[in-house]
């Protein structure tokens, strides 16, 4: 398959992981624990299930890492070729019955994010983009393409994590720079945002895995953005033991 084949075959499957995950929510569903202490829900597996099953029959030859295969041990080789699926990003404000959490598919080679996919389901909305092909946003009104904008004159609009906003280190990095508003929300949406032209800056102070990242990563660098490490100012690379991304700040520039 060529890059545009497996990004629409992402699109398909995010969008049935995004149905999914509705269908969940409608009926009812109980939040649990890991071993990790994040939380889970009958949802992430679900629609976990969907991609994958979907993912292995169509490409085989692609590694994939999945965050609940990750947690229950199903570990795979590494690879310089590999999805990372996060199946329901921002299982938080799922639970809390909020609506910014997001599927996200990736494709990595090399270390590097080749293309991705970021729904938002309860948006009805869908983001994706290749390298080197830019950045689209499909929702109820069709697709088209995205860009960052300009910092605006007012000040930058901060997305701040919900859960890690308030980490010390964020009043130290935003002192430094001119900030019009700071807003609070949940998952890869964040990234999205800021792809589309509507906020500027998401710092991150805090634990993420590459699963969190990667599809949301090539989307807003090919909207002309950057997701870079806090400390080093390098971009996000991909494959690293554990899978643990370092502090990184996603900016339109």
């Amino acid at each position: 398959m060529t890059h545009e084949d497996l990004l629409e075959l992402a699109f398909t499957l995010a969008a049935r992981a995004g149905e999914t995950i509705l269908a969940v929510r409608k009926r009812g569903f109980e939040t649990m624990h890991k071993a990790d202490e994040s939380l889970v829900t009958a949802a992430d597996h679900e629609a976990e299930a969907v991609i994958v099953t979907a993912l292995r029959a169509a490409v085989p030859e692609i590694a994939i890492v999945a965050e609940e295969e990750m947690a229950a041990g199903r570990i795979p080789e590494q690879a310089s070729r590999f999805w990372l699926v996060d199946p329901l990003d921002g299982t938080r404000e799922f639970a809390a019955g909020r609506d910014d959490f997001a599927v996200c598919i990736g494709l990595v080679e090399d270390g590097v994010p080749v293309l991705g996919v970021v729904a938002g389901p309860a948006h009805g909305e869908a983001f994706g983009a290749i390298k080197g092909r830019g950045a689209i946003k499909r929702d109820a009104h069709g697709e088209r393409p995205i860009h960052v904008r300009a910092c605006p004159d007012a000040g930058l609009s901060v997305i701040a994590s919900r859960s890690f906003g308030k980490h010390p280190r964020m009043a130290e990095y935003l002192a430094e720079r001119r900030v019009a508003e700071i807003l609070n929300t949940g998952s890869a949406l964040k990234f999205c945002r800021i792809a589309e032209g509507v906020a500027d800056l998401y710092p991150r102070f805090g634990r993420t895995m590459e699963w969190d990242t990667a599809a949301a990563q090539i989307i807003l660098e090919e909207a002309g953005g950057s997701v870079r490490n806090i400390d080093t100012g390098e971009s996000l690379r991909y494959g690293k033991p554990g899978y643990d991304n370092p502090h990184f700040v996603a900016a339109a520039t």
